[in-house]
């Protein structure tokens, strides 16, 4: 094979293409430019068939959980991770091809073609994140920044076959014993670049990660109330269930989750940042009093409403960490109506988000559930950033699929539409699955009673807003035990249960189950998450 052939275009796409992703980064965080691989993989994902989409969240979450990573902290940084490589990959691909295909050229057809294609890619990319939006800078400005940058990949592309193949000699990473002369002087050359695209690459990332930090804790402590004090600790304050005899065994999850903890599932791999100053919600359609209501409009001019709430990812598997327990607040979906007064043929209220997504809500739903809220606060502070700020919806009963972030419009129409998630295959109810889980086998902490040794194992079970009336523990296939259940926050939290196991020495097998508020058992049939929820029984080796 030739100096310009294959293997050399794969190094050299490598080596012009990964510090075209660190200039790329540095520039969104250092200008607010949009990162290009985010809004191409979020563009892919959009208009992919949906079970393909479906196919490679499933597959991304089988392989966290195979090397042991939490989906709950690991599937964002997994799914940027992915843009990344796949815009690398791509990058490589093509000056592969284009090393191939210019041998066949001379050399300022090839200069053209070279930079040709940078341009075009350019043009490509530049409209992508020009029509996903999302970066505050003109979309002149980004235009114009992106084809620059790729017109300049595409060009040093070129710059470089031109300088490798002006030889015929074969390339110097495959010889064992190079000559000296020109194809010791392509060696230093190859060298130099790497060593070029290495500083440039560290250098950019690393200033952007930085960047990148700043801008996000400056971003939190903005939106964070000034007095601490007022979130819901509860290692600090009373929660409603503190009296509850039933104390949690060592290693049950918190029973209320702090909001560090509390799961984050997206559809997008880009942070949605909204000014809430300049935010308004317009909500139109059929109504007598189209409105915009301000976030000060929606805490001062409505009763606020706050309830302890569970919510979990219909993506999760059994014994999923893709659930969390927190305290909303926000406005009765009511109250709004009644401000707004839809017509008499409104079926349906049409939420739209900042990140994309848009959810279809039924008008009997929200008149037969006084629950159902435009939540504007967590844990009595302003919504985290990556949980909706500035609002978001919470439907009882319902998966977190079925329940926007970042809400910037509510139309109130007549006519059905599918869901974002449901258009791709997703069930379109989506009700919380029954669901009990064993978090721990505390071994360390097994205690003498009336001359028998007891281990604690514990663990919770949800049913979304129908409640748990019963938890069962079976340890190495036989009888079903009764555990005893702590209080629940609400009727629309999980429940902490614990058993105390009469211990026996040697390994053991313990499954769970549970039964909703009316009895209704949960059901033991294995089955995946989609496109309903899993459901089966959890289990654990100790």
């Amino acid at each position: 094979m030739k100096i310009h052939g294959i293997r050399m275009g794969l190094v050299v796409g490598a080596l012009l293409t990964a510090p075209l992703l660190g200039v790329l980064y540095l520039a969104s965080e250092l200008a607010e430019l949009p990162f290009a691989p985010y809004d191409v993989f979020d563009r892919l994902t959009r208009e992919l068939p949906g079970y393909l989409v479906t196919y490679g969240i499933d597959v991304m979450i089988d392989t966290l959980r195979f090397f042991g990573m939490g989906v709950a902290d690991s599937a964002k940084t997994a799914e940027r991770a992915i843009a990344v490589l796949q815009f690398l990959f791509a990058g490589i691909a093509v000056a592969a091809i284009y090393f191939r295909v210019a041998r066949n050229m001379d050399r300022q057809q090839a200069r053209l073609i070279g930079t040709g294609i940078g341009a075009l890619f350019g043009v490509i990319t530049a409209t992508v994140s020009v029509g996903i939006g999302g970066s505050s800078v003109p979309s002149a400005v980004v235009f114009i920044w992106l084809l620059g940058a790729f017109v300049v990949w595409g060009w040093a592309l070129s710059e470089l076959y031109a300088r490798l193949s002006s030889s015929t000699s074969e390339p110097v990473i495959s010889q064992i014993d190079p000559p000296s002369g020109s194809t010791m002087s392509r060696r230093q050359f190859v060298i130099t670049v790497g060593s070029a695209a290495a500083v440039i690459t560290v250098a950019s990332t690393g200033l952007g990660s930085l960047l990148s930090g700043a801008a996000r804790r400056e971003l939190d402590a903005a939106l964070s109330i000034s007095d601490t004090d007022q979130s819901l600790d509860p290692n600090r304050i009373i929660l409603p269930n503190d009296n509850d005899p039933v104390r949690a065994a060592i290693g049950t999850r918190p029973e209320y989750t702090p909001l560090e903890d509390h799961y984050s599932v997206s559809i997008g791999t880009r942070h949605i940042e909204i000014d809430g100053s300049t935010w308004t919600l317009p909500i139109s359609g059929l109504i007598a009093n189209p409105a915009s209501l301000t976030l000060s409009d929606l805490r001062d001019n409505f009763e606020p409403m706050s309830h302890f709430v569970t919510l979990s990812c219909i993506s999760g598997r059994v014994g999923s960490s893709l659930i969390g327990t927190t305290e909303w607040t926000g406005v009765s979906i009511r109250d709004v109506l009644a401000q707004v007064q839809p017509n008499a043929e409104a079926r349906y209220l049409d939420i739209s988000s900042a990140d994309g997504f848009h959810e279809l809500v039924d008008l009997n739903e929200v008149q037969s559930d006084e629950r159902m809220m435009l939540c504007y606060a967590w844990d009595g502070k302003p919504l985290p950033l990556d949980h909706g700020f500035p609002l978001r919806i919470w439907r009882p009963d319902r998966y977190g699929m079925k329940q926007p972030r970042w809400i910037t419009s509510i139309k109130v129409t007549d006519e059905p539409r599918e869901g974002y998630w449901v258009q791709r295959g997703w069930d379109a109810v989506a009700q919380v699955q029954a669901t009990s889980v064993i978090d721990t086998v505390a071994a360390k902490s097994m205690y003498e009673k009336d001359g028998q040794t007891l281990v604690p194992v514990g663990g919770i079970a949800f049913a979304g807003a129908r409640g748990i009336s019963k938890v069962e523990i079976r340890v190495d296939n036989g009888p079903w035990e009764e555990a005893s259940l702590r209080s629940p926050l609400s009727g629309t939290t999980w429940v902490v249960w614990r058993y105390d196991w009469p211990f026996s020495s040697g390994g053991h097998f313990f499954e769970v189950r549970c039964a909703e508020g009316d009895g209704t058992p949960q059901i033991e049939e294995e089955r995946g998450n989609r496109p309903s929820g899993a459901r089966g029984l959890h289990s654990k080796r100790a």
